[in-house]
């Protein structure tokens, strides 16, 4: 008996209940913390899951009513998406109310238009054809800035459809540059496509020919007589690049900021341009997952670099 004792002879029985239950006290804690830890981390896992939805159009904005430490993020987020819900659907009746308006001037300006034609062609035995010739070049302007108008109020709509297509970098460029044949040989600026191998890039060809060509007439408006606007592509594991230059004497800096802005015309733009051209260029580059930027060369002239990414 003296023996099955021994240990509570060298310790005193006290401080080995404390100890038994400071043991028991940990013990308890412990499954305390992992109960909530495992029970925040389910919590957090539902809020990160909730925003996840939100992130990829889930619908549906509610979350489960629950009362806990989390309770108080929960209804912040709440707010936050209902906010960020209420912005969204804001900017979009705005910007298809821009659409529509641009839409309705673009369709007003035919009939005039088509009045001014009519009584041109009227006008030229009586007026002399350098005099309506003018006025013909005016009309032009009119029709290309209404075909602009309707564009941009599709593309605003997002009702402009892309069919997108592997398409070779070296033919893209070829067929813009046939296009521009008569401005070519009118200004005297030609347009050079050295080929640099098969390159493809997904796009819709003829609006991605529309983009390019709007670049080429920038560079070739900006070129001297005698020169050329330069082009080149290569492709990387990440996107296909291709530059437009030209030996002119570059973009004022002034206006290297605002050259993709509707309706900026920089101090040296032409008498025909409306301002819209590089803002549909870059509007068509970047609904194809593409970038579009414009820089001035190191030695001289300036540059247009767009790049179409991969993934």
């Amino acid at each position: 008996m003296r023996e099955g004792f021994y240990f509570f002879e060298i310790v005193d029985p006290a401080v080995f209940y404390c100890f038994l239950g400071f043991l028991t006290g940990c013990a308890f804690f412990f499954c305390v913390f992992v109960y909530w830890r495992k029970k925040s981390d389910a919590r957090i896992k539902r809020l990160i899951s909730y925003l996840e939805k939100i992130n990829t159009g889930g619908q549906g904005l509610l979350m489960d009513a629950s009362e806990d430490e989390f309770s108080k993020l929960q209804d912040e987020i709440y707010k936050t998406v209902t906010a960020l819900y209420q912005t969204r659907d804001a900017a979009l009746a705005q910007r298809n109310h821009f659409a529509e308006n641009l839409s309705n001037i673009a369709h007003q300006l035919k009939t005039p238009i088509t009045a001014i034609s009519l009584s041109v062609q009227m006008a030229k035995e009586r007026m002399g054809e350098p005099y309506a010739s003018r006025i013909e070049r005016q009309i032009r302007s009119l029709v290309r800035l209404e075909e602009s108008l309707l564009l941009l109020s599709r593309i605003d709509s997002g009702t402009l459809a892309l069919d997108r297509k592997p398409a070779d970098v070296f033919t893209l460029l070829s067929l813009a540059a046939d296009n521009l044949y008569e401005l070519s040989e009118k200004r005297g600026v030609a347009i050079d496509v050295p080929e640099a191998g098969a390159v493809q890039i997904n796009v819709d060809l003829e609006w991605t020919m529309e983009a390019v060509m709007n670049l080429m007439k920038d560079c070739m408006e900006a070129a001297e007589p005698g020169t050329a606007v330069h082009c080149a592509y290569e492709k990387n594991p990440l996107y296909v690049e291709i530059r437009i230059w030209d030996q002119g004497e570059g973009f004022l800096k002034e206006d290297l900021p605002h050259l993709f802005e509707r309706f900026y015309r920089g101090k040296k733009a032409g008498e025909n341009g409306c301002g819209i051209g590089l803002s549909l260029s870059k509007a068509i580059v970047e609904m194809q997952d593409g970038v579009i930027r414009a820089y001035n060369l190191p030695d001289k002239g300036a540059c247009f670099e767009l790049r179409f990414y991969s993934h």
